[in-house]
């Protein structure tokens, strides 16, 4: 993973995040423990278990946001995952070992992505290679021989991964210098638009089956996919385009997928987090969900998980030992310590996230790098306006914004965007029409454009 200290991880954090200082320090904190076990003797490593931790906050005020930044940060696999979602064993559901299925899957993605990035060069120049014959093909001359070999070749070409092919192509020396004019436009840039035909393999199609097959460490598609022979599809792409799946094709056939899927599992162990969110509602104290499946029993199902223990997946087995899980919940109508015990201590670091204020509005609405202004202004611009909001307007709709939560479910920083969307709906609408080249949103545009809503307490419950 990327080494980053606690203040550069809470400097980069800062930048998406407004407030919660506290929570923001533990993460860094425990995320940087990771590199300083990393630099001690593997029997210390061992000893050694991430610190978990426990977030209670009102929905709405940075929790998942935290832990999904962190993770980009620190470029690490991470899945965020709801404790509701998960059943008992018995029941019919998602059993908890899921969570560690999919995040091993997102390690192997990330790892693919490295490796792919890695020998884009080579794969790039037989992109090159394959674009040049297809764009002067040379001449075909079919070699048929008798039905029973070729029913043998087209057994031999699925058990090898390989598509049938029994045509033999003979290229002359004008073919030759063609394709010689042909590779030197396409190092050139000036084939990019011209239309080629490609031919790929076709997408395997989703089988409800292999997630159940995958929850026993099973891969059952890659199995028949190595058994079938490989079902081609044509395409006709732009050489732009075709360019770049040629070598998504030609990446995969360079990989060594073994070596990829083993150093995804060690990525995964060593550098993985899981987010639990809305751990709250299985504990015992949360009365909403009586007469509903064992809240306590996926507790101790979730158990093992997080103090670790060995989880067979379809690319090998992986351990949760050092797996850092990250809780979460708004702890409203029940407290932490409603948890069972021995859960309760696999999440040594507590953190309070505060409620937000209007001052917390207004900055949330300006500062971070991806702040809503900024999305709508970005938006807008595609249509040639150029979006203002002043600074009494901006005030004013945080202002909205906290009295609205206050008054009816208090739902955090998400408020803004459904009162941001509510005040632009006409500027969005008529903006592809509109000639003006400029739009000032003031304060007293707010206050006409959401004053009947802000009013009527049951158009607000139903409108913000």
């Amino acid at each position: 993973m990327s080494i980053k200290t606690p203040k550069k991880i809470v400097e980069l954090l800062n930048e998406y995040i407004i407030g919660q200082d506290d929570a923001k320090r533990a993460v860094a904190v425990a995320l940087y423990n990771r590199y300083r076990r990393m630099q001690l003797s593997k029997k210390m490593q061992k000893d050694i278990t991430p610190k978990n931790m426990l977030m209670a906050g009102p929905t709405g005020v940075g929790k998942t946001e935290i832990a999904r930044r962190l993770a980009d940060i620190v470029e690490a696999p991470f899945v965020k995952v709801e404790a509701t979602k998960f059943t008992e064993v018995g029941y019919v559901g998602r059993d908890v070992e899921s969570m560690v299925r999919d995040l091993v899957a997102k390690a192997v993605q990330m790892e693919e992505k490295d490796e792919f990035d890695r020998i884009r060069p080579r794969a790039l120049k037989e992109a090159n290679k394959k674009l040049v014959r297809l764009l002067v093909p040379g001449i075909k001359r079919q070699n048929r021989e008798n039905q029973m070999q070729e029913m043998m070749n087209m057994l031999m070409s699925g058990m090898n991964n390989q598509p049938a092919n029994n045509d033999e192509e003979e290229v002359t020396d004008d073919i030759r210098n063609q394709r010689l004019s042909v590779a030197e436009q396409l190092d050139k840039g000036l084939l990019e638009d011209r239309e080629v035909t490609i031919e790929i393999e076709q997408a395997p199609k989703v089988n409800p089956m292999s997630d159940m097959m995958g929850q026993m460490g099973m891969d059952m598609s890659s199995m028949m996919n190595n058994l079938m022979p490989k079902k081609m599809v044509k395409r006709t792409l732009p050489v732009k385009d075709a360019r770049e799946v040629l070598i998504q094709d030609e990446s995969r056939k360079l990989v060594d997928y073994d070596a990829l899927y083993q150093h995804a599992i060690e990525r995964t162990t060593n550098n993985g987090i899981i987010f639990i969110d809305e751990i709250d509602k299985i504990t015992a104290g949360n009365k909403n969900n009586s007469g509903q499946v064992s809240r306590e029993g996926v507790q101790r199902d979730i158990l093992p998980i997080v103090e670790g223990s060995t989880v067979q997946t379809k690319y090998g087995p992986v351990s949760t030992d050092h797996i850092l899980f990250i809780a979460a919940g708004a702890f409203a109508e029940s407290k932490p310590s409603d948890l069972i015990p021995e859960l309760q201590g696999r999440f040594p670091i507590r953190v309070q996230l505060n409620a937000l204020t209007k001052e917390d509005f207004v900055r949330i609405l300006k500062d971070p790098e991806n702040s809503l202004l900024k999305q709508y202004i970005a938006l807008l611009e595609a249509d040639g306006i150029k979006l203002i909001f002043t600074q009494e307007a901006v005030d004013k709709i945080a202002e909205i914004a906290y009295n609205v939560n206050q008054g009816t479910d208090n739902i955090g920083a998400r408020r803004l965007s459904t009162i941001l969307e509510k005040l632009l709906e006409d500027v969005l609408y008529e903006g592809p029409d509109m000639e003006m080249g400029e739009i000032t949103i003031t304060e007293a545009y707010v206050e006409d454009k959401l004053k009947d809503v802000i009013t009527n307490k049951d158009l607000t419950k139903f409108i913000l």
